[in-house]
């Protein structure tokens, strides 16, 4: 029983210095849900003119958002998910879509 406690101690003590080595890179994780949504669907949707069923179901993740927006009208995609959300906006069709923070 020793030797398991110690083993899970051990284990636990990795697992907290992996997380400190890698603390920017889990800080950064929830932003990318939204912005690969946005940015994808957005692509997905006025550079490459797929219908807007399409596209939804091409951007779906193992996480889900919280909130997804299409405004049509000034062709801008609002994407929330893990409490961060991330703009993306079509510029023309030169310069394609554009992440805005």
């Amino acid at each position: 029983m020793k030797l398991f406690r110690r083993m899970l101690l051990l284990l636990l003590i990795v697992l907290l210095g992996w997380g400190v080595h890698e603390r920017e890179n889990l800080w950064a994780f929830p932003d990318i849900i939204s912005a690969y949504t946005a940015k994808e669907y957005c692509s997905c949707r006025y550079v490459m003119n797929n219908d807007a069923e399409y596209c939804r179901g091409y951007v779906k993740q193992w996480l889900p958002t919280s909130s997804f927006s299409d405004d049509s009208a000034s062709k801008t995609i609002t994407v929330s998910g893990m409490g961060r959300s991330n703009r993306a906006k079509w510029l023309s069709e030169r310069q394609g879509c554009r992440l805005n923070p």
